[in-house]
């Protein structure tokens, strides 16, 4: 992770500028660790000086060197000599969650709720039988479309077009679902050509991707995995929920110069929010004037629960910048058909790229695909439909059985993001398997760790199942709240 410096100023409007209950260190030292616990301060970040600090929250120097002892106890800094005082997690018994999560083993009674996944849409089976009658004309030929069918391709780039993104086909590279797309994004973009180094200079870091806070776990891991170094953007957080601060986006662009960005404007994965439009061309303006590619997520673009116009895409506002999309989230989880929009003067080193890491979606899906897009507008009606009335249902669960837990009803995506009143999401994961529930726990949400005081609640379970997830969850929450520690930590596997 890279290290960035945290003005105090910026600090206390994290944490508040008091007034601070008596002793106040411990207040001072309380909300600086709720903060980092919450991951709205990421791991890695320099805190501001004793002095700094004192004048930003109102306290003695006396007061802010209190706080820093306590926190250095409780492991929440660590102060090194030149380096000034760091943020860190507290060691845990078996280290830090994984970020994908080990296999659940859910026996037929278990509601899964480890991930966003829609049951088949009714026209599945029609779109396949009518694929299959088309199939025929493909097998003379090897099989092989690195790039996709020309039929997919087209269709797909007319969408961007009429969406105010105008596409050519040649833009646009069909692969195995989203999560396959920002794969060969990132492999491509940390891959930098020759000429880009000289350009670019020897100052920009072509490893460092900026992420948000939380975010996706698949993307977590796939830029690890790509030997990126994450840049953590903590997500702000306040009385209607998780939003960006561009500005404060922008200065940390400008402190740590990362090379691209992995960012989910649109319904984020696990919060639901959405860009404003009017920040929409303020984010674009920071991104290409700082010269960082973004990877921008559409997986959800599509799912916006209230009567809204659609978002303006951003890849209209950022020419040199990715777009990544699927069915899978509005058809069904098993068709892995995803695509990726692609700047014209970047498309042949992403197929290039793309080559080292498979040969090409499957013909059959990619024909299915094609007859599912005659029907998108109706699927995407009743999947909103579905997925509103699931949404009101849970949260209204959620209120009535566990009162305390803190919830903002999302425009948008596949599930809620509920605070709870405890950083006990880990131990609440391992509590619900025995009340038939399978959960993700926050912190597998969080590039640089923390969030263990959020959980994800997806509502795409059927319905007889979603009416049962209040009292299941309540059971488990009483159980976690005995739990002493955080719990057992597992293995790692996909999340969705």
């Amino acid at each position: 992770m890279s290290t960035v410096a945290l003005g105090a100023k910026r600090l206390a409007s994290v944490i508040g500028d008091g007034p601070w209950k008596t002793p106040a260190f411990e207040s001072l030292a309380a909300a600086v660790a709720a903060a980092i616990t919450d991951g709205r301060l990421p791991v890695g970040a320099r805190l501001p000086s004793e002095r700094e600090l004192a004048v930003a929250v109102g306290v003695s120097r006396t007061t802010t060197g209190r706080a820093y002892a306590h926190l250095r106890e409780q492991e929440f800094i660590v102060t090194r000599r030149g380096s000034g005082s760091i943020v860190q997690l507290p060691s845990v018994p078996g280290g830090r969650i994984d970020h994908l999560l080990s296999p659940s083993g859910a026996d037929e009674t278990e509601i899964d709720l480890t991930c966003t996944a829609p049951v088949a849409a009714p026209e599945i089976l029609d779109a396949y039988e009518r694929a299959l009658s088309r199939l025929g004309a493909y097998l003379p030929g090897t099989g092989y479309y690195p790039s996709g069918l020309p039929v997919l391709r087209e269709l797909i780039a007319e969408r961007y077009t009429s969406r105010g993104a105008p596409t050519d086909p040649d833009q646009i590279l069909i692969t195995s679902g989203a999560f396959g797309a920002a794969a060969i994004a990132v492999r491509a973009l940390l891959d930098v050509e020759p000429h880009e180094v000289r350009n670019r200079g020897a100052a920009r870091s072509t490893s460092r991707v900026l992420i948000e806070s939380p975010t996706y776990p698949n993307a977590i891991a796939t830029l690890e995995g790509a030997g990126a170094s994450l840049v953590t953007y903590p997500l702000e957080f306040g009385a209607n929920g998780h939003h960006w601060d561009v500005d404060a986006l922008e200065q940390l662009i400008r402190q740590t110069r990362p090379r691209s960005a992995y960012l989910i404007p649109d319904f984020h994965n696990p919060t639901g929010s959405l860009l404003p439009e009017d920040q929409r061309p303020q984010l674009a303006d920071a991104l290409s004037r700082h010269r960082v590619v973004p990877v921008f997520d559409e997986s959800l673009i599509d799912l916006g629960l209230e009567e809204d116009s659609p978002p303006t895409p951003m890849a209209s506002l950022v020419p040199d910048s990715v777009t990544v999309g699927s069915v899978s989230k509005i058809c069904w989880g098993g068709l892995r058909i995803g695509w990726m929009r692609i700047p014209r003067h970047r498309v042949d080193h992403f197929a290039s790229s793309r080559l080292g890491l498979d040969l090409g979606a499957p013909v059959l899906e990619q024909l299915v695909t094609v007859e599912l897009m005659g029907s998108h507008e109706a699927i995407v009606a009743e999947a909103r439909s579905r997925l509103r009335a699931a949404r009101d249902s849970l949260a209204a669960q959620v209120r009535e059985w566990l009162p305390d837990w803190k919830l903002v009803i999302p425009p948008g995506g596949m599930a809620l993001w509920a605070e709870l009143p405890e950083a006990r999401s880990g131990v609440l994961s391992i509590a619900a398997r025995n009340h038939g529930l399978g959960l993700v726990a926050g912190p597998n949400f969080a590039p640089a760790g923390g969030l263990d005081r959020w959980i994800r609640l997806p509502y795409t379970v059927p319905d007889a199942e979603l009416d049962q997830v209040g009292p299941r969850l309540a059971a488990a929450w009483n159980d976690a709240k005995s739990m002493a520690g955080r719990g057992p930590l597992g293995r790692a596997r996909i999340v969705a």
